[in-house]
């Protein structure tokens, strides 16, 4: 399908599989995009391969719209590289929410709006990223670990030895303990 010049095309992006973008797909819809692509992926992941997409389906006239400005760039430097790229193509950009919200990066007083609002965002990550990693330091030193609780204690691994070790299945073992067979692989494997 060939768009036609001056159409609306969204970019959405969430972060993980577990999170939705239909708030993006809502917002992008009502302002009027006629397509949109949707990324389930990190923001520092350089494979994009619906913003890709995106950028490919784009014909001069057309004007690129995101929801919000961090999702669609990963650095200032990303961001103003990916705008460059645009407006040398003769393609629009449009943030609908936040800062940028009401500038056109295509003027000298909104492309330097756009520059400074990217530093900030950057700015922003960079500090939340090292008081993530100050906190689990300081966690660490304290004795304390991140992530999940151990499904397999000692004493399931040793009754799921027991078990196994009586020729009892792996589907079974796992059932009875209430953890499920790839837990208890990777439980026997290490421990063989």
């Amino acid at each position: 399908m060939t768009t036609t010049a001056g159409q609306l095309i969204g970019y959405a992006r969430v972060s993980t599989d577990d999170q939705e973008a239909q708030l993006q797909h809502d917002a992008l819809t009502v302002a009027g995009c006629a397509r949109i692509f949707t990324d389930k992926a990190s923001g520092k992941n350089t494979d994009r391969a619906e913003l890709t997409a995106a950028l490919d389906y784009l014909r001069p006239g057309d004007t690129l719209c995101v929801w919000k400005l961090d999702r669609f760039a990963r650095s200032l430097i990303d961001l103003v590289t990916l705008v460059d790229s645009l407006a040398a193509r003769g393609v629009g950009f449009k943030v609908l929410t936040g800062a940028l919200a009401s500038i056109d990066p295509n003027t000298p007083d909104g492309r330097l709006m756009l520059q400074v609002v990217g530093a900030m965002a950057e700015f922003e990550r960079s500090l939340i990223k090292d008081r993530t990693r100050a906190g689990l330091d300081a966690a660490r030193a304290q004795g304390r670990t991140g992530g999940r609780p151990a499904v397999m204690d000692a004493d399931k691994l040793a009754a799921a030895k027991a078990r196994r070790a009586k020729g009892e299945s792996v589907t079974a073992i796992a059932k009875a303990l209430g953890v499920s067979r790839a837990t208890l692989y990777r439980a026997l494997g290490d421990s063989q």
